[in-house]
């Protein structure tokens, strides 16, 4: 899960999605990044930690990282909230960026439209409330999707 500054969206996503491969019972090796260096090492945005919080998710050990072309060799599927941060990804993995490998996760429910997940930062909760939502419905399309992939 990649987004810019790996504080908003991608730690809620991979929140989401490491919770519902859980349950489901698959072994799946789940994280986030960000494109933007700005953020290293930082905690989630509070009010990402509050709405997974909520919804019966703990994020408190996580800490940005930046995304590198070796995500590449490292992932099966990588998915972007925004069309913005997959052009970022391109340039930062250079060569090894596959384009195979890279979807919008909102393309788990459009299809093809291209559609972006919002940037909550600049909201307020509500803002991270909706994102939330969005995510969960796309992860569980995820896991609908690809549940026959044990590890």
């Amino acid at each position: 899960m990649v987004c810019l500054g790996n504080i908003c969206r991608s730690p809620l996503a991979e929140g989401i999605l490491k919770q519902k491969a859980l349950h489901a019972g698959l072994h799946w090796d789940i994280e986030s990044a960000g494109t933007n260096r700005f953020n290293m090492g930082v905690p989630p945005h509070r009010f990402s930690r509050k709405v997974a919080e909520l919804n019966g998710i703990d994020l408190d050990k996580k800490r940005s990282r930046w995304f590198t072309g070796e995500d590449f060799d490292r992932f099966d599927k990588i998915y972007g909230m925004s069309v913005d941060v997959i052009s970022e990804m391109k340039e930062i993995a250079g060569a090894k960026y596959d384009d195979a490998k890279v979807k919008l996760l909102l393309d788990e429910l459009f299809p093809g439209k291209n559609k972006d997940i919002p940037d909550p930062w600049f909201g307020a909760e509500p803002d991270f409330h909706n994102v939330f939502k969005m995510m969960d419905e796309a992860c569980n399309k995820i896991i609908e999707k690809y549940a026959f992939i044990r590890n």
